[in-house]
C-alpha cells in the first residue's frame, strides 16, 4: 500500500488496485499511521523508505 502511494498513486487508485473500498483503505492507512506514530500517509511513506521497507 505504501509502495503504491510512494509511486504517486492516489488513494482511490490504491484502493482499486488493492481491490478494497475507499473506506477500508482509509482505515488501513490510519492504522499504519497510528502504529508508526505519524500524521499523514506521506509521512508513513517517508518512515518506510528511511527504514528500507519500501
Amino acid at each position: 500500500m505504501l509502495q503504491l502511494v510512494s509511486e504517486g498513486c492516489t488513494m482511490a487508485q490504491v484502493a482499486r488496485r488493492m481491490e478494497v473500498s475507499d473506506r477500508t483503505l482509509r482505515r488501513k492507512v490510519r492504522s499504519i499511521c497510528e502504529r508508526v506514530d505519524v500524521e499523514t500517509p506521506i509521512e508513513a511513506v517517508v518512515w518506510a523508505v528511511r527504514r528500507r521497507i519500501i
